[in-house]
């Protein structure tokens, strides 16, 4: 729409073949795309200096960047040989959530939100991002991910304050010229949600998804505040239905209730 309607916005005076005549159109475009290039860059930064620390670490035995030819970011080798890929997203409550492929030769995949708006609510994107989003995407195109991450450079700063280091300063880990808190991690199902095979998968355990356990024990994380996410899926009438499910330390965090697969 936004090709065919472009003329129709703001004050520019033209009629709609000088708009489009105009080169103004596409000079925007290309702005935009230019913006979005350096908006990363930051991003990108940041994952540089926790793969690098994870590697000197031996944490992980290798990373590369997968380059802009591939829908995901980064291929990482684990010390055991098995290979986690990661794609890396903004903040989980934009389309672009829904927009990944899980290449194969991942032995696991996990998507990482890097949302660095200071006025973001991580609690409420992660949900957006799971229970509408990811969740919707997994089921209907039975694509599975292993695990979410949300953290950021942002994390632990005065504009989002961390609890987990509010009265623990010392899990702070400096990484480059960051000082991060803990990382937020989501463990996803081993297999896809169908409502005829699967019905109800449950969160596959931390040390199954190598990288992830890897993150958490080189960040300090602290088994109690690992997030499992588990699906209900179903068949109501000519919908496909589904309930999300969030447990952390033994208790449900969060619980939606089944509702109709609308993709965004």
């Amino acid at each position: 729409m936004l090709k065919t309607e472009a003329h129709k916005l703001g004050s520019h005076g033209l009629s709609e073949a000088e708009f489009y005549n105009s080169g103004l159109f596409r000079g925007a475009i290309e702005r935009i795309r230019g913006q979005f290039s350096a908006s990363m860059g930051p991003k990108r930064s940041f994952m540089q200096h926790v793969l690098n620390y994870m590697q000197d670490g031996k944490f992980i035995a290798k990373w590369e960047s997968s380059g802009s030819d591939n829908r995901h970011d980064y291929t990482i080798t684990m010390p055991s040989g098995r290979i986690s890929v990661v794609e890396l997203k903004g903040c989980l409550d934009g389309n672009n959530t829904n927009i990944f492929d899980r290449p194969a030769h991942a032995n696991e995949f996990i998507v990482w939100s890097v949302c660095t708006n200071p006025g973001a609510d991580p609690r409420h994107n992660a949900w957006s991002g799971i229970h509408v989003r990811l969740g919707a995407e997994i089921i209907t195109r039975a694509e599975r991910v292993d695990g979410l991450v949300v953290w950021d450079m942002v994390c632990g700063t005065l504009g989002r304050p961390c609890p987990k280091t509010a009265e623990a300063p010392e899990r702070l880990t400096e990484c480059g010229p960051f000082s991060l808190p803990p990382p937020c991690i989501y463990m996803f199902p081993a297999t896809v949600p169908n409502p005829r095979t699967n019905p109800s998968p449950v969160a596959q355990p931390l040390a199954d998804v190598q990288f992830l356990a890897a993150l958490h024990q080189c960040f300090k994380g602290k088994d109690a505040e690992l997030q499992f996410v588990d699906f209900e899926v179903q068949y109501k009438g000519a919908d496909t239905v589904r309930l999300t499910r969030i447990r952390r330390d033994g208790q449900v965090a969060r619980e939606s209730l089944f509702t109709a697969i609308r993709r965004t």
